[in-house]
């Protein structure tokens, strides 16, 4: 990856639906090779997948979970990537294992998910930040 693709990606992040034709005249390129780093992006999993930001008015919050030590992360964060209102869910290092963020429609939601978390067998914490404000970088 050069820098050509970090601009590009840039501006995907900002909104990923920007036409590759603007793309390429913010980073003085043509169409094609926009589309063709694109591409190769997409097919070497640099780019997972294209997806949205909203401002739906619900309540965003991040929970944090720790895990036993002899748990498979991972199983867990299948599990949990299934649920309903949870965005993301990544691996973490420090003192969680787990961050699960989360678009629910009021605090009552959030809070069914901490429980349904804690009621996990491995899981033996949990710490919940509500996100006040967003920003894409």
């Amino acid at each position: 990856m050069d820098e050509l693709d970090r601009e590009i990606l840039s501006i995907l992040r900002r909104d990923a639906r920007t036409p590759y034709t603007e793309i390429a005249d913010e980073v003085g390129t043509s169409e094609g090779t926009v589309r063709n780093r694109v591409e190769q992006l997409i097919e070497d999993g640099v780019i997972e997948r294209f997806t949205i930001a909203t401002r739906t008015g619900n309540v965003k919050s991040m929970i944090e979970v720790g895990v036993d030590v002899d748990v498979d992360t991972a199983a867990v964060t299948d599990r949990i990537a299934e649920w309903q209102a949870v965005d993301f869910v990544w691996q973490v290092s420090g003192e969680e294992d787990i961050v699960v963020v989360v678009d629910a429609a009021d605090t009552g939601a959030v809070n069914d998910l901490i429980t349904r978390a804690r009621e996990m067998d491995e899981v033996v914490s949990t710490k919940t930040r509500l996100i006040l404000d967003e920003r894409v970088g």
